[in-house]
C-alpha cells in the first residue's frame, strides 16, 4: 500500500515541472502572436488566456454589427471596468449600427479609441481596464478608455496632521492623484508621462515635473532607473523607493514620501520630480535633502515669527531625542563632578535601592517606551492611545515602586520619548530612534568621550551622503544658491530663488514661495 502511494507521489511531482513548463511556453508564444483576420481564432485565443469561463470577472460579448452585419466581440474584466459606459459607447451603437462598411471609431460614442496589432497589446489593455472590440475580417482590435477602479475618496492626512493649510491628502488612485496636482499647477509644461514597472504587475509610474523648470539630466536618470528596475511586481511607492534609493544600507532616508498634494506640487514647482501609482496614498519626492525631511508645510502656512518659532522647537526636540539619556548615563556613571552636589545627592538618594546600573535602567525604559508606542500603533484605534497613556502610567510607576528604575530615569526617558513625536516624518523619526540607542551604548562604555567620537563619525557620514547626486546637507553644506530655507526660514516675499542644487532651467521664482 505504501509503495503504491509512494509511485503516485513521484508521478505527480514529474507532471509538475511540465505543467509549469507548457504553461510558459504558451505564455510566451501569444505573446509574439499578430492578431488574426478570422475572429473566432482570436476568440478562442483570448479565451484560452484569461481561462474563460473559469475567470469569472473577465467577459466577452459577442455580437453581429447591425444585428445582420459582421461578427464582433467586446473583451473587458468587468471588476475593473465601467460596464455601463461600455454598454453605451461600445455594445448599443454596434448593435444598432445599419451602415456594414463604417469603421469602429465611426459607430462608438468615444474619441478614445486605439487599434493595436498584438495580441499583448490587447491583453495590457483588458489589465488595465479598457474594452477592446475584435471585428471579423479585421487583423486588428481597437480599445477604448473605460477603466474603473474602486477606491476611496479624498480625505485628510493622517501622518502629515496641519492645524492650518489643506486638507486634502492623496489616495490610492494614482489619476485621483494626478487631478489633485493639476489642481494647485495650472502650467501646461507639468509634464505626466509613465513607466512601467514590475514584469508580472506592469503597474505604471507617473514621472511629474516642469518641463522648462526641471533637470534634463535628473529627468533621464530617475528614467533610466525605473526601466532598469529587475522585479516581478512593485505594488506601490514603499516598495519602489527601496529599489531606487542609492544606498540600500543607509540609515537615514534619500527619498522623502508625502501623502500631502500642495506638499508635492510645492516641491514641483521648485524643479524637484515627483512619482505616483495605483495603490499608494503617496508621492514620492526627489531627490532630497535632510531639510525636506525636518520642515512641514506648516511652517510656511503660518506667519514668519510662528513658522520659525516652531522649528526651533522641533530642532530643540530633536537634540533632546538623540542625546538626553545618553548624557544622563555618561554624567552619572563617568562625570558625576560636573552634577552640582546637591543635584547629585538627590539622584544618589533616588538610586540607593536600584539593583541595575544607569545604562541597564534606561535601557529597560527606552525598550518599553518602544514597546508600548508599536502597540499603540498596531491595536484598533478607540484602543490606541488608551494603551498608550494607561500602559506607560502603570509600567513607570510599578517599576518605581517595586525599586527597578528611579524617578528620575521615569522623566528622562518620558522627554525623550515625547520630543520624538515631533518629528513627523516617518523615515526621518525611525532614524532618529537608533541613533538614539547608538548614543545610549557608546555613553554607557566611553561616557562622553564615546558620545563625542559617535558624533564626530556620525557627522562625516552624514556629508557624504547624497540623493541622486544632491548632496544631503544641501544648500547648507555644501553651499549652493538657494532661499537658504534651512533652520530658519525667510519671509515669503525673499524666497526669490529656487534651489541651486536642483540645477533648474529657471532659478527664479515667479510666485511668493514655497511649502516645504
Amino acid at each position: 500500500m505504501f509503495n503504491f502511494l509512494n509511485k503516485i507521489a513521484r508521478s505527480k511531482k514529474k507532471i509538475k515541472p511540465v505543467e509549469s513548463r507548457n504553461t510558459l511556453e504558451e505564455q510566451s508564444s501569444w505573446k509574439e502572436q499578430t492578431i488574426s483576420w478570422l475572429i473566432d481564432e482570436n476568440i478562442d485565443l483570448m479565451k484560452k488566456i484569461y481561462r474563460i469561463p473559469d475567470n469569472r470577472d473577465v467577459k466577452v460579448r459577442e455580437i453581429k454589427l447591425g444585428g445582420k452585419g459582421r461578427k464582433a466581440a467586446v473583451f473587458f474584466i468587468s471588476s475593473i471596468t465601467d460596464v455601463r459606459t461600455i454598454e453605451d459607447s461600445a455594445l448599443r451603437p454596434l448593435l444598432l449600427n445599419k451602415d456594414p462598411d463604417a469603421g469602429i471609431e465611426e459607430i462608438i460614442y468615444t474619441q478614445n479609441v486605439t487599434a493595436v496589432t498584438q495580441i499583448q497589446e490587447v491583453v495590457e489593455n483588458v489589465n488595465r481596464g479598457n474594452a477592446v472590440i475584435f471585428l471579423e475580417g479585421k487583423p486588428a482590435a481597437y480599445a477604448f478608455e473605460c477603466a474603473n477602479f474602486q477606491g476611496r475618496s479624498v480625505e485628510s492626512a493622517e501622518t502629515e496632521v496641519l492645524i492650518k493649510g489643506p486638507k486634502e491628502a492623496f489616495t490610492e488612485k494614482a489619476i485621483v492623484n494626478l487631478s489633485l496636482l493639476r489642481k494647485r499647477i495650472k502650467n501646461e509644461a507639468l509634464v505626466a508621462e509613465t513607466v512601467t514597472i514590475g514584469k508580472r504587475s506592469k503597474n505604471d509610474v507617473f514621472i511629474l515635473y516642469i518641463r522648462n523648470l526641471a533637470d534634463n539630466q535628473l529627468v533621464e536618470n530617475i528614467k533610466g532607473r525605473l526601466n532598469n528596475l529587475n522585479a516581478d511586481a512593485i505594488q506601490n511607492l514603499s516598495l519602489l523607493e527601496q529599489y531606487i534609493e542609492e544606498r540600500k544600507f543607509s540609515l537615514f532616508p534619500s527619498v522623502l514620501l508625502s501623502e500631502r498634494p500642495d506638499r508635492a506640487a510645492s516641491f514641483i514647482e521648485d524643479g524637484h520630480i515627483v512619482l505616483i501609482m495605483d495603490n499608494s496614498p503617496d508621492s514620492l519626492i526627489l531627490p532630497a535633502t535632510f531639510w525636506s525631511f525636518f520642515h512641514t508645510p506648516e511652517d510656511h502656512y503660518l506667519r514668519f515669527f510662528f513658522g520659525n518659532f516652531i522649528r526651533v522647537l522641533r530642532m530643540i526636540a530633536m537634540f533632546i531625542t538623540i542625546f538626553i539619556s545618553a548624557i544622563y548615563i555618561a554624567v552619572t556613571t563617568y562625570h558625576a563632578e560636573m552634577i552640582p552636589a546637591d543635584l547629585l545627592l538627590a539622584i544618589a538618594g533616588t538610586r540607593e535601592k536600584v539593583p541595575f546600573p544607569v545604562l541597564i535602567e534606561i535601557l529597560l525604559m527606552e525598550i518599553a517606551f518602544e514597546l508600548i508606542r508599536e502597540a499603540g500603533l498596531r491595536v484598533p484605534n478607540p484602543m490606541g492611545p488608551t494603551i498608550g497613556i494607561v500602559g506607560a502610567l502603570i509600567l513607570g510607576q510599578a517599576a518605581v515602586e517595586a525599586n527597578i528604575i528611579s524617578p528620575i530615569v521615569i522623566i528622562v526617558v518620558a522627554l525623550s520619548g515625547l520630543s520624538s513625536f515631533t518629528i513627523s516624518d516617518i523615515s526621518l523619526n525611525f532614524a532618529l530612534r537608533i541613533i538614539r540607542f547608538m548614543f545610549i551604548f557608546s555613553a554607557g562604555l566611553f561616557g562622553i568621550y564615546g558620545m563625542t567620537t559617535l558624533f564626530t563619525l556620525g557627522m562625516y557620514y552624514f556629508v557624504s551622503l547624497k540623493s541622486f547626486g544632491v548632496p544631503f546637507l544641501a544648500p547648507m553644506s555644501p553651499h549652493y544658491v538657494s532661499s537658504k530655507d534651512t533652520i530658519f526660514r525667510k519671509l515669503l516675499t525673499q524666497e526669490s530663488l529656487r534651489p541651486g542644487y536642483l540645477k533648474p532651467v529657471d532659478i527664479n521664482k515667479k510666485g511668493n514661495g514655497a511649502v516645504k
